[in-house]
């Protein structure tokens, strides 16, 4: 167990690598860091006419998005290492459009409104997108389990409840950790 099955002949093309990395900033601050990179396991020309050799990034962005305590986003740095026509780079000014959208209900929304379509980089967005996960990873989880910082109690069940099998409402690991949400059931979901 934790392999993947023997797969069938076959021959490596691209590699996507994507990694996030966050920290807790000394001025109770947070940063969370996304990369973006894409390689090809052969040389290519590009459309612009640049020659890249196997394993070189055809793709490579980073994003250092800083958030407070909330998830807000407080601000964003963008740098594009890598990408394959000039005007890529002109997808970096919009991003900062999101300083003050929060990375919960709403983020997706958000990226999209200010980077959709021809207004940004799909790469970007696809960073941004994953950076809200990488951030509630990191910020609640050590709040509560470093920090000692409880989550108010505002009668709400907290945001990652009903979002995945382990976490389903009538499922054991509710019963056991938040027992007070066993069986929830959300406004809009008793109307049916």
């Amino acid at each position: 167990m934790g392999e993947l099955p023997t797969p069938a002949d076959r021959v490596h093309v691209h590699t996507r690598r994507l990694h996030f990395e966050c920290y807790s900033r000394t001025d109770g601050l947070w940063d969370i860091e996304g990369e973006l990179r894409d390689t090809k396991a052969y040389a290519l020309d590009t459309y612009d006419g640049v020659h890249l050799a196997p394993g070189e990034a055809i793709h490579h962005m980073k994003i250092r998005m800083t958030i407070d305590d909330d998830l807000h986003v407080r601000g964003v740095e963008v740098v594009m290492v890598a990408a394959p026509f000039a005007q890529c780079q002109g997808a970096v000014p919009p991003v900062q459009g999101l300083v003050g959208a929060c990375l919960g209900k709403g983020w997706r929304n958000a990226i999209e409104e200010q980077l959709g379509k021809v207004k940004g980089c799909t790469h970007l967005r696809e960073l941004l997108f994953n950076m809200a996960t990488a951030a509630y990873q990191a910020v609640p989880h050590y709040n509560e389990f470093v920090r000692g910082v409880i989550p108010v109690d505002d009668g709400k069940p907290p945001a990652h409840l009903g979002t995945c099998m382990s976490w389903d409402f009538n499922g054991p690991a509710v019963r056991r950790i938040a027992p007070r949400f066993f069986g929830y059931r959300k406004v809009e979901d008793q109307a049916k």
